[in-house]
């Protein structure tokens, strides 16, 4: 902190998301009272009168003992940040991903045998997020066939799309654990997109009549997904996977229902503070440092949302 100086850019919080912020004034204090924020993630050494953020406002360190404080990853703060964009090409990427492909720690990626549902999502993923997206041809192994087979992959290594991935479908992308991403509600032309890039993971158009088939074993996914196409859903009591008709004259039958939920990533959470202990500075006084912000007055330490008394 005592490299800190008027000009520098530090991240601060704006609700739900990260934001730079400039220090305009520093100042120095001297003091022999010290305090250690124990929270969920990790421990930090202030001031007690360091005002830190809570859901009820601002309170001094020495009183957070037993409340929350707002906090964001610190490691990841300096990635890359994304926007998201709307429509068609982002529910076909969120429907994809939802039915084939894998959400790691920090990539999003689809392996396929297709060549061209390959390139319809990364021609999606690129037009919904802005990142570069190519097919790169690999093999894998057939369990059927007993042999390596050819197919296609595309990967790209963002843990900002990875964490969005996962805000959307709750949490947890492992497809038998996924909610029904909520997201692709925003509009008709959004949920279209999801209908056609799940089909074309975990599905496929009937030949007979006008209308698509997807498959899950995750039951409660495809039991949200008839509500909101309005159809009936029974199921599949033995067996692997769960069936679920999807006629294309479903918008008639007047069940969509746009909804509106945040496409951006959420940056910031809630940590509960286990214990405020006072610590010994031992024989001199430690040296912290004030700072005065703008545009916005807070400061992240260790990831947590500070900001000084004046």
């Amino acid at each position: 902190m005592r490299d800190v100086q008027a000009g520098v850019r530090l991240w601060s919080l704006d609700g739900e998301r990260t934001v730079p912020t400039t220090v305009t004034h520093v100042a120095t204090v001297r003091t022999r009272e010290v305090v250690d924020v124990v929270t969920d993630h990790s421990a930090f050494t202030v001031s007690p009168d360091q005002m830190l953020r809570t859901p009820d406002g601002w309170t001094h360190a020495r009183e957070a003992g037993g409340t929350v404080l707002a906090r964001t990853h610190a490691r990841k703060l300096c990635r890359e940040r994304l926007t998201i964009k709307p429509g068609y090409a982002f529910g076909y990427l969120v429907g994809a991903t939802c039915s084939d492909g894998t959400v790691g720690t920090n990539y999003v990626s689809l392996v396929v045998n297709d060549e061209a549902f390959a390139e319809r999502y990364a021609r999606c993923l690129s037009s919904a997020t802005g990142l570069g997206a190519r097919l790169e041809p690999v093999t894998r192994p057939s369990g059927y066939l007993c042999r390596e087979v050819p197919g296609f992959r595309v990967r790209v290594v963002s843990s900002y799309l990875a964490d969005l991935m996962r805000q959307y479908v709750g949490g947890d992308a492992h497809h038998m654990r996924q909610r029904f991403p909520r997201g692709v509600l925003r509009d008709r032309s959004t949920f279209e997109g999801f209908l056609d890039g799940y089909t074309d993971g975990d599905g496929y158009r009937s030949k007979t009549w006008a209308g698509r088939v997807l498959v899950s074993a995750n039951v409660p996914f495809l039991t949200d997904l008839s509500e909101i196409v309005g159809a009936r859903f029974t199921p599949r009591i033995h067996g692997p996977a769960s069936h679920l008709v999807v006629v294309d004259t479903w918008p008639k039958r007047g069940t969509f229902r746009p909804e509106r939920h945040p496409l951006q990533l959420r940056e910031s959470s809630w940590v509960q503070v286990h214990e405020v202990r006072r610590r010994d500075p031992g024989n001199k006084p430690c040296t912290f440092y004030e700072f005065r912000l703008a545009p916005y007055d807070g400061f992240l330490i260790n990831g947590h949302l500070a900001r000084q008394r004046w």
